[in-house]
């Protein structure tokens, strides 16, 4: 799903009681979220403007003050423990071990929302 206007950017995730295998949240002009009123635990992952992983923050829990990340345009709200998959995933490609290890190596490319949310 895409938040991309006020209301959908405001509630997020709350009125989920959980995120499945394969769902997420793509929260577009923010940079921070809090995890205020969530039931579960989340993975965050912050997006520049080209879609480059600027932080993870892996499994934030509810009721936990806000997070943020400096450079973030976009936040990829994840079920817990995505993030840790997706880095083991990463690691294994060949092409990994050429990237430059002080900058983030991965892109998400997010879905035209056609002005839905």
């Amino acid at each position: 799903d895409i938040a991309d206007n006020f209301l959908t950017r405001g509630l997020g995730l709350i009125p989920r009681a959980r995120l499945m295998e394969g769902e997420g949240l793509l929260i577009t002009r923010t940079g921070a979220i809090t995890m205020w009123f969530m039931r579960f635990a989340i993975d965050a992952v912050y997006l520049d403007k080209s879609g480059r992983v600027v932080k993870v923050a892996a499994d934030l829990r509810p009721w936990r003050l806000a997070d943020a990340a400096r450079g973030a345009r976009d936040v990829l709200e994840l079920p817990a423990g995505t993030a840790a998959r997706g880095i083991a995933a990463s690691a294994s490609r060949p092409d990994a071990a050429a990237a430059d290890s002080r900058r983030p190596c991965w892109r998400f490319k997010p879905p035209r929302s056609g002005g839905k949310a």
